[in-house]
């Protein structure tokens, strides 16, 4: 089963995620099959999220799970939305 989840990077106190997409049974900053974003919680508003949405939709699409965090994040983004739009 493929996820889509974040995976941590940087320093102590000072993180950045990726949201890839990986296989379910694979560690949380282990082996991915595609990068789709980067997160930055720390950074200003603007800069702190972007996604590929193309990306994104592709992998919704073919069945991919997000956990809560990228499921908020995408919900924030309008990618669900979009997702829900194009399926129904």
């Amino acid at each position: 089963m493929v996820k889509l989840r974040l995976q941590r990077y940087g320093a102590k106190k000072r993180p950045y995620y990726r949201i890839v997409a990986t296989n379910s049974t694979s560690p949380r900053d282990g082996r991915f099959i595609e990068i789709i974003g980067l997160y930055h919680p720390i950074e200003k508003e603007a800069e702190q999220l972007k996604i590929d949405e193309e990306k994104a939709l592709k992998w919704l699409a073919e069945g991919a799970q997000p956990t809560d965090t990228v499921k908020s994040l995408f919900t924030k983004m309008g990618i669900i939305e979009k997702f829900t739009k194009n399926n129904k």
